[in-house]
């Protein structure tokens, strides 16, 4: 099983694939990387040989992955809602940040549906 970057590689899925189960690599990132390294996208992640692992780790210590990415992403969204910004705001507010409507869809971010009382008919 391959280790790279604190995370264990799936042994069954291409290279290209497996790559992506680390946070901060993504296909484009991933196809690049290999590119790059000459290593074949299609070779399965446990038949990588022993060089290509320690290539990959050392192409991987260049780019800001896993633990340190999602500390960065934390602390701009704690820049932003120090600064008091609208996106700050409605990162607090646990509310799509992206212009994105909310009256109807959202519904991950605003939870499950409400029943709300309709209004009762009076009786003769």
């Amino acid at each position: 099983m391959a280790r790279l970057c604190g995370v264990n590689l799936p042994s069954d899925k291409r290279v290209e694939i497996g790559l992506t189960y680390i946070y901060g690599v993504g296909r484009s990132t991933s196809k690049a990387l290999l590119r790059e390294l000459s290593i074949n996208p299609d070779i399965r992640v446990k038949d990588l040989t022993q060089a290509d692992l320690s290539k990959l780790r050392d192409a991987l210590t260049k780019i800001v992955t896993e633990g340190d990415l999602r500390r960065k992403v934390q602390m701009d969204i704690k820049r932003l809602q120090d600064i008091g910004s609208y996106r700050g705001f409605r990162h607090r507010r646990r509310l799509p940040v992206r212009g994105q409507r909310t009256k109807t869809n959202a519904r991950t971010k605003r939870g499950k549906k409400m029943a709300v009382a309709g209004k009762k008919k009076a009786t003769k």
